[in-house]
């Protein structure tokens, strides 16, 4: 009996030895559903009417505001942690309102990272870049006036801002 305080010290010790695994991310869709994010993998799924399936490539709006992108099943706009970093909801108060003037802030993006004459359209942000341009676009179109900002050009704003994914077009590298 005295060797049993030590085999529950070992025991206990033990345990503390296996690793911890951080949980899975989770947020909502603003079309619907739940997207999670299992943080070793960053592959992402989504969950619509009890129905688990991989989330497509391109580009997600989440309930919050915010953007998620996934290419190839990853989310890319986030860091390697336990919840994506993903594009935050743009300040109102930066452009609200604003007046565009030459070309619209996805135009910008798009032109940025697929190149003036798009040779860069195989570039892993161009194709989010396009999607975020039709979703101002269709915004615009739906405005009362659709010459001012909306609310995905300031989503692009941000975007720009990200030079780790929305990199530059240079071609030939």
């Amino acid at each position: 009996m005295k060797f049993l305080p030590g085999i529950l010290l070992t025991i206990l010790l033990g345990l503390s030895a296996i690793p911890v695994t951080a949980a899975d991310w989770t947020a909502g869709l603003q079309d619907g559903g739940v997207i999670t994010v299992d943080p070793d993998t960053r592959r992402a799924t989504v969950t619509r009417d009890g129905v688990t399936s991989p989330l497509w490539n391109g580009v997600h709006r989440l309930q919050d505001g915010s953007v998620m992108i996934v290419n190839h099943g990853e989310v890319v706009t986030g860091e390697p942690a336990a919840s994506p970093r993903q594009l935050p909801a743009p300040e109102a108060t930066d452009w609200e309102g604003a007046r565009i003037v030459g070309y619209s802030p996805c135009e910008q993006l798009t032109r940025h990272v697929c190149g003036l004459n798009n040779e860069c359209a195989t570039s892993k942000a161009c194709e989010p870049s396009r999607q975020l341009l039709a979703m101002e676009r269709e915004e615009r179109t739906n405005a009362a006036d659709g010459s001012r900002m909306t609310y995905t050009s300031g989503q692009c704003i941000n975007a720009k801002n990200d030079v780790e994914y929305f990199s530059a077009c240079r071609p030939g590298e």
